[in-house]
Formats: C-alpha cells, sequence, structure tokens
C-alpha cells in the first residue's frame, strides 16, 4: 500500500497512512470491537461511491443518476437478509450508534423510557448513557449483570421491567463473554409492553455464521455494526420487521441523516458477500475458540475473567483478583508497548474511574482474520500475563516485543 496519488498531493497524510499499515501489520489487533477488512472492502470503500449523493432508498431516491448506486444497495440489502434472515433491512446507518438512534426515532418520543444494561457492566453509551443523546433525550433506568456470576440477572432484569415499566428494552453489550438469552428478555419487554432492541453489534458475525443464538424473529428491532465480527464495510444496519420498515426508514432519512455514506454501503455488500461463504463460519468458529483458549490460558496465569470464560469473541479480564495495585490503564499502556493493543474496560462492580478501570478486555476477531489458531493465542495469553505480572520491568517488555514481532512476521497482514 503505496498511496501514491496521496502522497503527491499531501506527503504529510500519506505518511500517516503508510505507518498505520505498519503499525497494523506489526502489532497484534486486540480491541474486541476491531478486525481486519479484506483488500476487496477496501476497495470498494475506496471507489468512486465517494463522490455520489443518495439521498432516499432504491428507485426512490431524490436526486438522479443513482442507478448504479441502487444496485450497489439492494445487493447489500439481500445479502443481509440471507445472513440473519430478516424482513426488512437498512444498511444506511453510518454507524452501530446511529442505528441505535434510528430505532430511538422511530418509536419513541423524548422523555419515553428505556431499560437497558449499566455501562460499567458491559453496556454500551447509546443505551442510555446520561453522556449520550439517548440518555439526554430519554428516561433510562438500568439493570445490572449479578456481580458474583459476572451473567444477568434475567429475573432480576423481569422484575425491574415490570416496575419501571419502559417504552423499550434494550438487549446486547459492548463487554459481555456470554452468550445472551433473548427470549428472556424479551419476556421482560413483553412483561411491560415494550419494544425490545437486541443491538448485536460486536457479535454481528458470530450471529450471521451461527456460532451465537440470534435475536433476529425474537426482538422487535435488531441493530449492529458493520465492521467488527462480520468484518465488512465500516458503518450500521437496522433490521426489522415489515410492520416497522417505513418507520425505520423514515427515522433514518429524513429524521437523523442525509445522504448514505454509498461507498461504505459497498464496503458492506462486499463483506456480507464474503460472509456468505463457507469459510466465514470456519473464522466465526475460529474466533470463539481462540478466545476461549486465551481465556483459559489468562486462567492458567492466575487471572479472573468476569463470569468465569466466554462463549464469545472476547475476555473480560478483572484485575482486582490478580493484579490489584495494576489498573487497567497501567495494564493497556503496558501492553501496548510491546505491541499487543487491547483496551482498559470497566468490570462490574467497578470502583475506579471509567479512564482508569479495573479490567482490560481482549478480543479476537482480528487475530484470527490474520490466521492466529489455538497455539499462537496460548503464547499470547503467556505474553500479557507475562507483561502484567511485570508491568514497570524493561527487559521482560523488550522480550515481550520480540515475540509479538515474531508472531506478526508469522502471520502477515496486506502483503
Amino acid at each position: 500500500m503505496k498511496y501514491d496519488h496521496v502522497r503527491e498531493v499531501d506527503p504529510d497524510v500519506a505518511d500517516a497512512l503508510s505507518a498505520e499499515v505498519d503499525r497494523q501489520r506489526d502489532t497484534l489487533a486486540m480491541i474486541a470491537s476491531e478486525n481486519h477488512v479484506s483488500e476487496a472492502v477496501l476497495e470498494a470503500q475506496g471507489s468512486t461511491l465517494t463522490n455520489k449523493y443518495a439521498e432516499g432508498y432504491p428507485g426512490e431516491r431524490y436526486y438522479g443518476g443513482c442507478e448504479h448506486v441502487d444496485t450497489v444497495e439492494e445487493l447489500a440489502i439481500e445479502r443481509a437478509k440471507e445472513l440473519w434472515g430478516a424482513d426488512h433491512v437498512n444498511v444506511q446507518p453510518h454507524s452501530g450508534s446511529q442505528a441505535n438512534m434510528g430505532v430511538y426515532l422511530a418509536v419513541l418520543d423524548p422523555g419515553d423510557k428505556i431499560l437497558s444494561l449499566d455501562l460499567t457492566h458491559g453496556g454500551h453509551l447509546s443505551h442510555g448513557h446520561h453522556v449520550n443523546f439517548a440518555g439526554q433525550l430519554y428516561d433510562v433506568e438500568h439493570y445490572e449483570v449479578d456481580t458474583e456470576t459476572g451473567t444477568i440477572d434475567y429475573d432480576a432484569l423481569l422484575d425491574h421491567a415490570r416496575e419501571f415499566e419502559p417504552d423499550i428494552v434494550v438487549s446486547g453489550y459492548s463487554a459481555y463473554p456470554r452468550q445472551v438469552e433473548w427470549e428472556r428478555i424479551q419476556a421482560a419487554a413483553d412483561v411491560a409492553d415494550a419494544y425490545h432492541l437486541a443491538d448485536i453489534a460486536h457479535i454481528t458475525g458470530l450471529v450471521a455464521a451461527g456460532e451465537h443464538p440470534s435475536p433476529v424473529g425474537v426482538a422487535d428491532f435488531v441493530t449492529g455494526s458493520t465492521h467488527k465480527t462480520i468484518r465488512s464495510g465500516r458503518g450500521g444496519i437496522i433490521m426489522c420487521d415489515e410492520e416497522y420498515a417505513d418507520d425505520v426508514d423514515s427515522a433514518v432519512i429524513p429524521g437523523m441523516q442525509g445522504g448514505p455514506l454509498m461507498h461504505n454501503v459497498a464496503g458492506k455488500a462486499v463483506g456480507f458477500k464474503e460472509a456468505l461463504q463457507p469459510e466465514f463460519e470456519e473464522y466465526a468458529a475460529q474466533t470463539v475458540k481462540n478466545a476461549e483458549v486465551l481465556g483459559e490460558q489468562l486462567q492458567e496465569h492466575g487471572f479472573g475473567l468476569v463470569s468465569g470464560g466466554t462463549d464469545t469473541h472476547l475476555v473480560l479480564v478483572d484485575l482486582r483478583e490478580s493484579h490489584e495495585d495494576v489498573t487497567g490503564k497501567e495494564a493497556e499502556q503496558a501492553l501496548e508497548d510491546v505491541g499487543i493493543v487491547l483496551n482498559a474496560n470497566t468490570v462490574p462492580g467497578e470502583t475506579r474511574s471509567p479512564f482508569v478501570t479495573s479490567g482490560i478486555r481482549a478480543g479476537t476477531p482480528a487475530l484470527t482474520t490474520r490466521g492466529f489458531d489455538a497455539d499462537d493465542m496460548r503464547e499470547v495469553g503467556d505474553l500479557i500475563a507475562k507483561v502484567v505480572d511485570n508491568v514497570d520491568d524493561e527487559d521482560v517488555r523488550a522480550d515481550a516485543a520480540e515475540r509479538v514481532q515474531k508472531l506478526c512476521d508469522a502471520n502477515p497482514l496486506y502483503e
């Protein structure tokens, strides 16, 4: 990736782009919400579709000249329907958060009630945190995981819904390592006569491949990101039954955004086609297996995992159980210094600031894309443990950095 045209116009940006390619090649991307898309997806997202305004929907645009972008969007929609079995799909949201906004705008009025998982327990900002638009426009209360088990207390959620009487219950999480029982959350929505929004931003690919149960057909609305475990063009998606189709589409445009990013929609279409191939099921299964192995290896070194393990693509480590004096931020920085890029994360019962945290979150989607297998993940687990055990030891860091580079060289990226 030489970025010759960029370099001719803007060498500073070209240098940054080239440096980022090198950074991705020479580090282990373990932020659970990140992945490496194919060069085909990159090419689609860098296409001339970036030049085209296309407000509206296929066959019903506000502008002319949309015959080819109509084709692209229709392909993305039909492939998404096949992947997730949805009746209606909107592929235009610019992000997972805007997909959630589209649902709220479609069925809620300002001041309506949202019941969602607390951010420190694994929820997401767009589910109603007070600093986010959702927390500012709506009346929000949060349910929690059981701090002893690290899993959702479905009975407590049912009681909370009965007492609070929300207008919508939100499920789907950003730092929850276990499978979600969608039907039990639907029961909580039913008792309050509420809508149910399942946000599968992190597990879109796992759901598509059958590695996680699907909320499609259970929840009223399913939203997601299209660039995480599904490994497609960057953006968001909304799925729903036909009865909500017009409300959702109107909420997206003209309700909350104008022209769709058609180059990103093209990336979604290409990535969805890749996900329909048999190899993608193998990839998703290996992603889950790699996370399981990583968790087991960390436990071998005495690390405590929230919920005791994982069923998904991520592990959530509670450092208080093994390294009481090491914060999540300190662990994140020490690991990044050796080329292991993950993130500090709050844990259930968090006592530190969300900018400091008592935990770290590590995901396997990007490493699995590079070809990492179970043996590789055991070595990664050893490296994480060694660095966190010796967070201030420069010799340990130097050795770990060397081993990280060997892993990167053995599993090349964007050759």
